[in-house]
């Protein structure tokens, strides 16, 4: 016998077995839509071409069966029923269904290695892009350090300037340079971790607040030893930076200090 799908149009072949097991509902193996397959069920098919079967009105009474062939005792009702299932004889498909291809498992097992890897791929691409923050960060940073000794690699050191404390500034006269000025401070690293010397901005300003004079040093311009330079502010560490820079003018009576 024969029905077809009211949703996709798919037609598919069946035998009574099938209907019995799921009293008249089946599920379409191509859109997954589950339909009664009695209205369109039909003992042949119409010639090809065709776009569907026809479908049987529903009428008001049940049909009434008048043609008995066969009524089994009442104990041996299970083991008949039992034999029909079992004997029921295979339909063959039409001619118009397609053989369902057979899976590759070794295809399928390429898709999943070859997905893993870009996955891999991906992650150590995030990873790179946000190398920064995940070494800076204390959760993911002891993970990076055995990472990045095994492959032979250091990681920076962590830097955060909000952890750097002005403890004493000074400015005064070059005694031996005229037009010049000393400025010194003396800094320490309140974080618990060693991190890079600072770049010291240094803002000179007149009476109302305005800028006369800014520069920028660089680690290297008053740390003189590059080993020192290396091993970076230890925790609670101090440095005492000595700066020497032309004197801007006597408007310069305030000057400040900041760290990037």
């Amino acid at each position: 016998m024969y029905t077809q799908c009211p949703e996709c149009l798919t037609v598919y072949s069946l035998d009574a077995a099938v209907l019995a097991q799921g009293h008249g509902s089946v599920r379409c193996g191509h859109c997954t839509m589950v339909f009664d397959a009695l209205p369109s069920l039909s003992e042949t098919l119409p010639p090809e071409p065709f776009s569907g079967l026809p479908v049987q009105p529903p009428i008001a009474e049940p049909p009434l069966l008048v043609q008995p062939v066969f009524r089994p005792l009442p104990d041996a009702a299970d083991a008949q029923n039992d034999s029909a299932a079992t004997h029921a004889p295979a339909v063959a498909p039409p001619a118009f269904v397609r053989p369902r291809p057979s899976r590759n498992t070794m295809h399928n097992g390429r898709w999943i290695a070859g997905c893993a890897v870009l996955s891999l791929l991906l992650l150590a691409q995030l990873a790179w892009a946000n190398r920064a923050s995940l070494a800076t960060d204390s959760s993911t940073r002891p993970l990076l350090a055995h990472i990045c000794a095994a492959l032979r690699c250091t990681l920076p050191p962590i830097k955060d300037v909000s952890k750097l404390t002005l403890l004493s500034r000074d400015i005064r006269p070059h005694p031996s340079v005229p037009g010049a000025l000393i400025i010194s401070a003396t800094i320490r690293n309140d974080a618990d971790f060693t991190q890079p010397y600072p770049l010291i901005r240094i803002s000179l300003a007149d009476l109302d607040g305005n800028a006369i004079a800014m520069r920028r040093f660089r680690p290297s311009e008053y740390i003189v030893d590059p080993k020192t330079r290396a091993a970076g502010l230890p925790p609670g560490g101090t440095v005492a930076a000595v700066f020497e820079v032309e004197d801007p003018g006597k408007n310069a009576v305030a000057f400040e200090f900041g760290f990037e």
